[in-house]
């Protein structure tokens, strides 16, 4: 048996070291880490990342990833420019991406639930080729001009009024929202449960009645949905889409859930504890580059994180208890 100490910090270790590092950025930047308008800037810079990791919460609960969400965001992206570009309405080239993101991922769900191949390879394949027709589609050159609405771009830089010269940004609060439909769906629907049996235990699941690849395969496909909405947002943000803006997404997402798998007592990925892991990334990232330190060195953290995060949440868990 663990001892209540070895317990503590297997289920709040994570949780402590998000306040060491936020403690230990405010005392090193006290004039603006934790003012409103940083931490308004951090979430809208976390709204991405919030969205495809809540969908990701999805195939993860089933015990399955997909490492093609990345790749999906900066396709979605470049056929939106492509639409607008081609003199398409902002209504159009949202609806044409996030079809592009549905079929994508329906097209992973398929290799996975249907053919057999294993997550790992089926979605390391789609990655290539989305990210191949990324490039193909966009001549390997960043996407912009005129033809892109001020509408789709103005969305990003606008929000709701706080006063104070503040505002909550849009790209937040559609990522909230995003994340609040995920958890209504994983938490209070029939669907959500089964996909937590599925995790347990596919086989024990298929014989009790559960649609196993149905279920698999619709869930892919919520995952390309969140992947090509991020790369919405990206480009929305920015006015503008590459074959490659999407590229940080996948690794940040898996951590993200392997992070909040560390605060729940099953060790189940969920999309609150989900959205704790996001934070912790978007604190880390935030803080070291308002320190200039160099963006390899925040990956390196961020993978230093979780692998400490996943080494201390499994101490009881091995121990027996």
């Amino acid at each position: 048996m663990n001892s209540p100490a070895i317990a503590f910090v297997r289920r709040h270790g994570t949780l402590i070291g998000v306040a060491l590092v936020v403690v230990y950025f405010w005392l090193h930047l006290p004039a603006t880490f934790l003012t409103g308008r940083n931490l308004l800037n951090i979430s809208q810079q976390m709204s991405m990342l919030t969205v495809v990791a809540s969908t990701m919460t999805v195939v993860m609960a089933m015990g399955d990833f997909d490492l093609s969400v990345g790749s999906m965001a900066s396709l979605a992206g470049v056929v939106a420019a492509l639409v607008f570009l081609a003199g398409g309405s902002t209504a159009v080239a949202i609806g044409v991406a996030l079809s592009a993101g549905l079929v994508g991922g329906l097209l992973n769900g398929f290799l996975v639930a249907y053919v057999g191949i294993l997550p790992f390879i089926g979605t390391l394949g789609a990655m290539t080729v989305y990210g191949g027709l990324a490039f193909w589609l966009s001549g390997g050159k960043t996407l912009f001009g005129s033809a892109i609405p001020h509408g789709f771009s103005d969305f990003a830089r606008s929000g709701i009024p706080l006063g104070f010269d503040l505002t909550f940004p849009n790209l937040t609060l559609l990522a909230l929202l995003s994340a609040a439909l995920v958890w209504v769906f994983l938490e209070q629907t029939v669907a959500g449960r089964r996909l937590y049996a599925i995790g347990d235990n596919a086989e024990a699941a298929r014989l009790a009645g559960v649609p196993v690849r149905p279920l698999r395969f619709a869930s892919f496909g919520l995952a390309g949905v969140g992947a090509a909405l991020a790369g919405l947002m990206y480009a929305s943000r920015v006015a503008s889409a590459n074959p490659t803006q999407g590229s940080g997404l996948m690794l940040d997402a898996i951590a993200a859930v392997f992070l909040g798998q560390t605060m729940t007592e099953e060790g189940e990925p969920r999309v609150l504890a989900t959205l704790a892991g996001v934070l912790i990334i978007g604190v880390l990232g935030n803080g070291l580059t308002q320190m200039n330190v160099d963006s390899y060195v925040r990956d390196m953290l961020t993978g230093a994180i979780v692998i400490a995060a996943v080494a201390t949440s499994s101490l009881g868990r091995r121990r027996g208890e």
